[in-house]
């Protein structure tokens, strides 16, 4: 039979300096940053606003990035957890009785950003606009949303790349040989580690993916859809369209329309794409419904997005 998948084993971790671990998922963050003030600049170059302007905008969008999508990971996915450990919400830490973080801090390890939700950003990046467009009056909040969703599509591309290679929000399994073995997200995959007798993880790992003698807990290992794949591709798609929109039509001067347009496509792609995720846990334990929390957050979004699309102007 003809090996269609993927053993998919790197290391989420690029190098660590003192505790403090540089990830790839990290780098993709600061990559979607700099393409996306690039993307802005070129926008406002275009219709003639001073570019010194762009700088305060991303700083805006930076922050409302991380604190909406960390706040909608906790609480959309994981309240349960977070309850009474308000220290962890905002810091990239997590409790670790035998670490000490930076050398300096008993009980807690570095971990980074790793707990973020696209829906938590897309709502933070909504308000900071509006209070970015309150401090700065150069242009309305609508022109504003509908230009900073351009880049803001780029950079979902980049996000989902930084998911992949840390091997997280993976597809349900595939029931063929085709796909990607997640063996770092897989449940007997970690718990070979005790087997290896070793203490270093990553070397645990390699043994699993390249030795004889662990082949069986390899062949173990499901293959799964690679929904991150999958998903950044969806994206480039989403991007492409907004680009040609906002540069071969008129759509840009109908105030709200590329923001409507980028709300029913990216959520919508996201919908679709959810029924190949594997189970993230959040809202549908509460109510009780076939859609997972990504496809229900979802809906709203997409409706949001048809009436500013729609919406009757004067």
């Amino acid at each position: 039979m003809i090996q269609l998948g993927i053993n998919w084993n790197p290391s989420p971790e690029l190098f660590n300096i003192f505790g403090l671990s540089i990830r790839y998922y990290g780098l993709m963050f600061v990559a979607a940053f700099l393409l996306g003030i690039q993307i802005m600049k070129k926008i406002y170059k275009n219709e003639n606003i001073p570019l010194e302007h762009v700088d305060s905008l991303f700083m805006y969008v930076v922050l409302a990035t991380l604190i909406g999508a960390r706040l909608g990971e906790v609480f959309f996915y994981s309240w349960d957890s977070y309850q009474g450990r308000w220290l962890e919400i905002f810091l990239p830490i997590t409790e670790s009785p035998n670490s000490y973080l930076f050398g300096l801090i008993k009980g807690y390890k570095f971990v980074g950003y790793r707990g973020l939700a696209s829906h938590g950003a897309a709502i933070g990046v909504i308000i900071g606009m509006a209070l970015y467009r309150k401090k700065h009056n150069y242009k309305s909040l609508m022109w504003i949303l509908d230009r900073i969703v351009i880049p803001v599509a780029s950079g979902a591309v980049f996000v989902r790349i930084g998911n992949l290679m840390n091997s997280e929000i993976v597809g349900k399994a595939t029931q063929s040989n085709f796909g990607f073995k997640f063996i770092r997200n897989d449940i007997g995959a970690q718990q070979a580690i005790n087997i290896t007798r070793t203490n270093n993880v990553e070397k645990a790992y390699d043994l699993i993916g390249n030795v004889s003698k662990y082949k069986q807990t390899l062949e173990s290992v499901p293959f799964r859809h690679p929904t991150q794949i999958y998903e950044s591709l969806s994206y480039v798609c989403v991007f492409l369209i907004l680009w040609f929109v906002y540069w071969k039509t008129d759509k840009k001067d109908k105030a709200g329309y590329l923001f409507g347009l980028f709300m029913v496509l990216l959520w919508s792609v996201r919908f679709v794409i959810e029924f190949f995720k594997e189970w993230q846990g959040g809202l549908e334990a509460v109510f009780n419904v076939n859609l997972n929390t990504g496809q229900l957050l979802s809906i709203p979004m997409v409706l949001v997005g048809f009436y500013f699309m729609f919406r009757k102007r004067k």
